[in-house]
């Protein structure tokens, strides 16, 4: 493969190009849809004069497709929607992620102009941590290319790639002249990770003297969403560009490729590094484009520049994204919640009635002797502020039943846990036979704290189809109720001030049960999210002792978090994708 050095730049010093980045919500396996979304996209931005347009990563089959990847008619389709979309792109510039063939299969951006593939890169780094599995399906790739469209120098990178210093963007830079750096991500959201991704790709864009243009996914595929956030830096790190989270959006921009020669002419640093790649036996391939017309219409277009959220706002706009997506992608007509009248519950359902709307929302109470008038009287309140449609289906001669029919299997016990455990089925009974009838999802109402520590009840609480909060922490849970009701005073304040409380027990408190949440938090935070050991969390300020129960209460529940029920991730750990320990498991870091 031949080097290249461009200097195609010092001939047109002015020069321009007009980026388009497609921040799309893409469907996993749906081939046919998520091309009609590439194609309408690429026209949008063919028209808003726009030389070249990214899409995000695997955007014709959607991210992660999983086990998707071992069906051999799943990587033909793919490869059958790339061969349309290279067709349509004329006029412009495609960079598409797809899957592609050849011996293996790769992580593959697709560069194609003139109305074929000119070019293909296949990701060099697959991650293989938290949520991601690439090295299970993807072989990686080693060659490096840059593209030339008339004096302007492009290299594309997937995803992982940039997040390395020396990765094939310093390559595609130093040695192979790119004056622009397209990398297409399917980068999936926890609280502010946006705060490190910008630090990190300004760095790059700045050490690499380049522009880099990073356009993300957006939209949620089951326990995973995507922020967007797509952004471009210049030469010197500094933003020039930045699009809304969790929406989906085509954004405009145009680079100053100019900037790129006079920030590189001031900065000896390129010279040394080129030779000590060169030296080292590094090469770029240069893909020539064929030039685009020169009449084409460039209207105004002012470069979006979106604050970003941050917070509760974030964490709630990411909920409802999440929250909508799985029940829109999957089919559903509407969901059903078991509304208590306590804070989770009331959370959940103003999540649900933001992502779907209030008449796709049914709201159900089941009291029992022990839920008290208040809490019964707040969870109508909530249905009412929301709009939705309120039922009161009330279990007491159903416990009454079943304490008739356990009677003698019962007999010389005294009542507790399974009494209680046995009203949280039942109304899980009820809220399953209700989506059976109708077609509703059920979706679960317990938080990360709950599930971290078994304070839960399979086959009752647990029982649904989505757990919108499960890594959502307790304390946390309050905070999000409290922004929410600056939107709308939809959540009483007595749910929000009201001890938490299960009540299956008379006067029954969360505290009878577990640390304040306060205290609880924190120390779920540092074993789970953390990895901290006892010692570790003791020379924090911790409780030992405290801490060593809450570890054990988390290590033993493990056999229910693996049956519960999906739900959005927003922190950096959450149970499910991310954590994976076995539950037959000796081994416990507190003794």
């Amino acid at each position: 493969m031949e080097k290249v050095v461009s200097n195609s730049l010092l001939q047109e010093p002015g020069a321009r190009m007009r980026l388009a980045l497609s921040q799309m919500n893409t469907t996993v396996g749906d081939l046919e849809g998520n091309t009609a979304r590439i194609l309408a996209a690429m026209d949008e931005a063919r028209a808003a004069g726009a030389d070249l347009i990214a899409f995000p990563e695997l955007s014709i089959t959607g991210y992660p497709p999983e086990d998707l990847l071992l069906k051999p008619g799943f990587l033909h389709e793919n490869l059958a929607a790339l061969r349309r979309i290279a067709e349509a792109a004329t006029g412009i510039v495609a960079v598409v992620g797809f899957v592609d063939v050849d011996e293996d299969i790769y992580n593959a951006a697709a560069v194609c102009a003139d109305g074929r593939v000119c070019g293909v890169h296949h990701k060099f780094f697959l991650p293989n941590y938290g949520v991601f599995d690439e090295d299970r399906y993807f072989q990686r790739g080693y060659d490096h290319s840059v593209y030339r469209l008339g004096s302007v120098t492009f290299g594309v990178t997937v995803c992982e790639d940039i997040w390395y210093a020396h990765g094939p963007a310093h390559t595609q830079a130093i040695v192979g002249g790119a004056h622009l750096i397209v990398n297409i991500n399917a980068s999936p959201y926890h609280l502010e990770k946006w705060r490190f991704r910008d630090k990190l790709l300004a760095t790059r864009a700045a050490d690499n003297t380049c522009h880099l243009a990073y356009v993300n996914q957006v939209g949620g595929q089951d326990e995973l969403v995507f922020d967007g956030h797509s952004l471009v830096y210049d030469p010197r790190g500094r933003l020039t560009c930045r699009a809304h989270s969790f929406k989906e959006e085509l954004v405009i921009c145009d680079l100053d490729l100019g900037s790129v020669i006079h920030a590189r002419l001031a900065d000896p640093r390129r010279r040394k590094e080129k030779r000590a790649l060169e030296a080292a036996g590094e090469k770029v391939t240069l893909v020539e484009l064929p030039p685009l017309p020169a009449d084409r219409p460039r209207p105004e277009h002012p470069p979006l520049m979106v604050e970003p959220v941050g917070g509760c706002e974030e964490v709630y706009e990411a909920l409802v994204l999440g929250t909508g997506d799985y029940v829109n992608k999957n089919g559903f007509n509407g969901v059903v919640i078991g509304i208590s009248g306590g804070i989770d519950s009331a959370l959940v359902a103003c999540i649900a009635v933001d992502a779907l709307g209030a008449d796709r929302v049914v709201l159900v109470s089941m009291p029992s002797v022990y839920s008290s008038d208040e809490t019964q009287s707040d969870a109508q309140k909530v249905a009412e502020n929301l709009g939705t449609r309120f039922y009161e289906i009330p279990i007491r001669d159903l416990q009454g039943t079943w304490t008739q029919t356990l009677a003698a299997a019962f007999e010389g016990t005294q009542p507790g846990v399974p009494e209680e455990n046995l009203q949280a089925r039942t109304r899980g009974n009820i809220l399953m036979a209700l989506s059976n009838k109708f077609g509703w999802l059920v979706l679960t109402t317990g938080n990360k704290s709950e599930m971290a520590c078994g304070y839960a009840t399979l086959y009752g609480d647990m029982a649904g189809g989505y757990a919108v909060i499960k890594d959502v922490p307790k304390t946390m849970v309050f905070d999000l109720c409290e922004w929410r009701n600056t939107k709308s005073p939809a959540i009483p304040e007595s749910i929000i001030v009201r001890p938490p409380s299960a009540e299956l027990r008379p006067d029954q408190k969360d505290t009878d049960s577990l640390p304040p949440y306060a205290i609880l938090d924190p120390i779920i935070h540092a074993y789970v999210e953390e990895d901290r050991s006892l010692d570790e969390m003791e020379a924090l300020g911790m409780d030992r002792d405290l801490a060593r129960r809450v570890i054990l209460m988390i290590d033993r529940n493990e056999y229910k978090r693996r049956q519960a029920a999906p739900g959005v991730k927003i922190t950096p750990k959450a149970f499910g994708r991310d954590r994976r320990l076995p539950i037959t498991n000796r081994f416990h870091d507190v003794f």
